[in-house]
């Protein structure tokens, strides 16, 4: 019995191996090249998004949406920035949800411009099983940083599998949230609150350029990497994701997600 076994344990460690290295692989010439063209085609929104503020932060959002509470809108009451934006996937929540859970600087990469918030490594085009793992306090590195701090990561604060997701640091949260659509789709909305506390004013201002000119091509450019990957990797999936951390039963469940009160909705300990 032993025998038989061991090949297939010993086949699924290298497979995943493979697929660790292949999603923090360097980039070629050809890619770097690409993500060059990327943050090239993205300059002029940069430079101008102060410009139309008001409309790029409720990119893609219904009203409804916009007004809808989510997860985290109490964590940062005097936030100056605001934003709720949203897009909607052709492939069912549980298609969508593993590449939020692996996303990461030099982990799955941020499926935006990889160039400017991955060192240039592309962004993971499968699913990840090493990186699929996910937990209260798990942080979320937005820098290559060996020891990641509230200054440069996110920390998943709550989360309830396939329905939303919610990254926070003292002066910020980010939420995520999957609604199914009637027609077997996801409408993703997501949602950022920060802080420019100008009692740190470097701080501060470094807030104010990410935050101001640089996040709306940035996230722009990352809803439409998931709505591409999901589609792509539901299409030739022939059953639903699932294993462990990915979970498939949610996708059925209807309703506001953030006013669900018997959610699995777990919270960080208090800062």
């Amino acid at each position: 019995m032993s025998t038989t076994l061991e090949p297939a344990v010993d086949s699924a460690a290298q497979k995943e191996v493979v697929e660790m290295a292949v999603a923090t692989a360097g980039p070629t010439g050809r890619q770097l090249l690409a993500e060059v063209r990327d943050v090239l085609h993205d300059l002029p929104a940069f430079v101008t998004a102060p410009l139309y503020r008001r409309w790029h932060l409720h990119w893609g959002a219904t009203p409804q949406e916009i007004a809808e509470a989510l997860p985290g809108d109490a964590l940062v009451p005097d936030a100056q920035f605001r934003s709720t934006r949203a897009i909607t996937i052709a492939a069912p929540p549980e298609a969508v949800w593993p590449w939020l859970v692996q996303v990461g600087c030099l982990r799955a990469g941020w499926y935006s411009n990889d160039l400017l918030d991955n060192l240039g490594r592309p962004s993971a085009t499968t699913i990840v099983p090493s990186l699929q793992h996910l937990e209260i306090g798990q942080w979320v590195p937005m820098s290559p940083s060996a020891t990641p701090s509230d200054r440069t990561a996110f920390k998943v604060h709550s989360f309830d599998v396939n329905r939303w997701l919610l990254w926070s640091k003292p002066e910020s949260t980010w939420a995520w949230q999957l609604t199914p659509t009637n027609d077997g789709g996801t409408r993703l909305v997501t949602r950022v609150h920060a802080v420019y506390d100008w009692r740190h004013p470097l701080a501060a201002l470094l807030g104010v350029l990410l935050m101001e000119f640089g996040d709306f091509a940035m996230l722009r450019r990352m809803l439409h990497g998931i709505k591409t990957r999901a589609e792509s990797f539901d299409r030739e999936a022939s059953r639903p994701l699932g294993g462990p951390g990915r979970g498939v039963s949610a996708a059925a469940e209807k309703g506001p997600l953030a006013a669900a009160p018997h959610s699995r909705r777990q919270a960080c300990g208090s800062r």
